[in-house]
């Protein structure tokens, strides 16, 4: 069955060639009466179908070759009308679906036969084709207006790195489709119009073609009119009710939002969803059935069906109700055991949480598409990919005691970070080429501390346009979550999260597993090592390379800070790829020779390793030059490093983090082989 299929699908081609040759076959070539009726038969038949996968589409793009099928269906049904045309007046006999639709639908009656074409036309062209056009043509404009917000967003996202490459690619991809699918129909639904219009002319043309042959064949005006008039009618019928369900069609799939289920369920459960509205509705039939002058049997019988479902919809809901509060309750109980096992659990503190105030709720709501849990999800992988650490789960909780809308990070049961969101707003944020001013809340953006203006959704459109960046409040928090986690990523690891690191690594090396660990170097220096690289943002994905030189020089020296420069020295491509431009140089800043001697000359060993011992006075005008330093090499367009021999690298790091924390020391052995430095000031005393 499943071959059966496949190959259907891949003949799909081949069979639209054949069909769109078989449609100028049937405008061009007469056809007999028996092949016109099964043709008849399949026109109705297809639009049948389609109307069917219409209902079942959970979005437009589920559809998207619409228009397409909109295009192929018309030039079948005119082509269809022009046999049938060439057979009425030739032969005088349309064949068997015609006739029966003359003579049984509309009982042979022309003027019966007349009226109901021209109100299904009516219908057709200024009701549902009218409408369709409308909404075709203000989707299509919405939808072109909105594409370089999205864009916006979707690079928001990638920057921030909460997509990957692929996902980004991905909803490109579809938005590009969105705007294709409503324009293509802005311009198809021109097709459903310009048929109906056809139908009107190809009936009045076969009815006066239809007396000249019959005058010509020896009958009279009547009888010629009589006959071929019920046969042009029948003809009519037949090609404009199938024009009219592909015009409800075109206007279902237009008027149409996505959603995870069809068109009837969506109905079902939005119209049934409030059964006060339903006994309302029952009450009100039920005092026109007692109104005098109204019949009274229409009106009790639709006010009893009604009621009859009113109470159904109530025992309904209200069994909803109590399995969702046994739910609950059995949740509770199973998550929050009694006696000493809930005592146990007040003990725990969890690695990272984000509490957030009663107005903030919404965003977390589990089953919301794109909520905040949804993106937490995505970081969390993301920062697997990136930095190669497992960031633990992160837990969401409500606190009243915080602003409606302000949420804090915490790390360790401790607050790192605060910031405020407005679900309702959008975050304007100044790229320095807005053209004008616009209204709004002043503040900070939380992740970077740039300025920026909360607005509303109303001037979105507005602040794109002036060359703002617009940020939805749930990335402006993922974002600021982001650099949390990376700023404090070696507070977050854990011996466990090493432990599963290792045991990860062991299946492709474990050669070096079993050479490092447990007897010559202890999880807990390995992890210290780790911490010394996440805390410079150097990332650890390549366990491989730092479990071996670990292992290489493990033998000579257990000292942790020794041993994350060798580390670090081995990593030299992977950091110095951070900090190239787009030439592949690296801007650096460097200490004056006889500076670095003197700090080299500070450095004493005690029993806890190395430490600098600068006098207060000179590490202050060190750190107060260097400042001034960088500041004058910003506008080299770098992301400035400080370069220094090995041995002072981790100590003026210490020394400058808490002054400088965004700067980065490498050291001389850091630049790996090919990569060029351009000094771009020297820090002298």
């Amino acid at each position: 069955m499943k071959n059966t299929v496949g190959n259907l699908f891949s003949k799909g081609e081949i069979a639209l060639i054949v069909g769109v040759i078989g449609i100028f076959v049937v405008l061009i070539i007469p056809i007999p009466s028996i092949l016109l009726d099964l043709l008849i038969t399949v026109n109705i038949s297809a639009t049948l179908l389609l109307l069917l996968v219409t209902l079942h589409a959970k979005g437009p793009l589920d559809l998207s070759t619409f228009p397409s099928i909109l295009l192929f269906l018309t030039l079948f049904r005119l082509s269809l009308n022009v046999a049938s045309t060439r057979q009425i007046l030739l032969q005088g006999y349309g064949g068997q679906v015609i006739a029966s639709f003359g003579e049984f639908v509309v009982g042979g009656n022309i003027i019966v036969g007349m009226v109901v074409f021209l109100i299904i036309i009516v219908i057709q062209f200024i009701v549902i084709t009218k409408g369709a056009t409308r909404i075709s043509e203000v989707a299509a404009r919405f939808t072109l207006d909105a594409m370089p917000g999205k864009q916006m967003s979707i690079d928001a996202d990638l920057n921030a790195g909460l997509i990957t490459e692929d996902q980004a690619r991905n909803r490109r991809e579809l938005i590009s489709k969105e705007a294709e699918f409503h324009g293509a129909m802005d311009g198809a639904s021109k097709f459903v119009s310009g048929d109906a219009i056809a139908g009107i002319i190809i009936v009045l043309i076969n009815i006066v073609g239809g007396i000249v042959m019959g005058m010509r064949q020896g009958m009279s005006v009547t009888d010629a009119l009589q006959h071929y008039a019920i046969l042009t009618v029948g003809d009519g019928l037949v090609s404009q009710i199938p024009s009219f369900i592909i015009a409800t069609a075109s206007a279902v799939i237009i008027t149409k939002t996505s959603s995870s289920e069809n068109l009837g369920k969506d109905l079902s459960g939005q119209m049934l969803s409030q059964p006060n509205a339903v006994a309302f509705a029952g009450g009100i039939l039920a005092i026109f059935s007692i109104i005098p002058g109204l019949p009274k049997l229409p009106f009790m019988i639709l006010a009893g069906f009604f009621g009859i479902l009113f109470f159904l919809l109530k025992r309904s809901s209200k069994k909803l109700a109590v399995e969702e509060m046994e739910q609950r309750e059995t949740k509770k109980n199973t998550q929050e055991p009694q006696s000493e096992e809930g005592v146990e659990k007040l003990f725990h503190v969890d690695r990272m949480g984000i509490e957030v105030g009663y107005k903030i709720v919404p965003l977390v709501d589990p089953q919301k598409n794109g909520g905040i849990l949804e993106r937490i999800n995505a970081l969390r992988r993301q920062m697997a990919r990136d930095m190669g650490m497992i960031v633990p789960p992160i837990r969401v909780r409500d606190n009243l005691q915080l602003g409606a809308n302000q949420y804090v990070i915490k790390i360790r049961g401790q607050d790192v970070a605060k910031g405020d969101i407005f679900p309702d707003c959008y975050l304007a944020i100044d790229s320095g080429t807005t053209t004008k001013s616009i209204e709004g809340t002043k503040t900070f953006d939380p992740a970077y501390g740039l300025p920026a203006l909360w607005i509303s959704g109303a001037g979105k459109e507005d602040a794109e346009a002036s060359g703002y960046t617009i940020v939805d409040p749930v990335s402006v928090m993922i974002t600021h979550l982001t650099e949390i986690i990376k700023n404090h990523a070696y507070e977050i690891l854990c011996r466990e999260d090493v432990q599963k690191l290792i045991e990860n690594l062991k299946k492709e090396s474990p050669t070096v597993i079993d050479e490092l660990t447990p007897g010559v170097m202890p999880l807990g220096n390995v992890q210290e090592v780790l911490k010394n690289l996440l805390k410079e943002h150097v990332p650890i994905r390549d366990m491989a390379t730092i479990l071996e030189t670990i292992a290489d020089f493990v033998p000579t020296t257990k000292d942790t800070e020794l041993l994350t420069e060798y580390v670090r020295q081995r990593l030299s491509r992977t950091i110095c790829q951070r900090y190239q431009n787009g030439e592949g140089k690296i801007g650096v800043v460097s200490f004056d020779p006889q500076l670095e001697q003197a700090i080299a000359n500070a450095i004493h060993k005690t029993e806890r390793g190395n430490v600098l011992a600068l006098e207060p006075n000179m590490a202050q005008k060190l750190i107060d030059r260097l400042i001034e330093v960088i500041k004058g090499s910003l506008t080299s367009g770098y992301e400035v490093v400080l370069l220094t021999s090995s041995n002072v690298r981790s100590h003026v790091r210490r020394l400058i983090e808490n002054a400088l924390p965004q700067v980065a020391v490498l050291s001389y052995k850091e630049i790996s082989s090919g990569v060029k430095i351009d000094s771009v000031g020297i820090v002298k005393l």
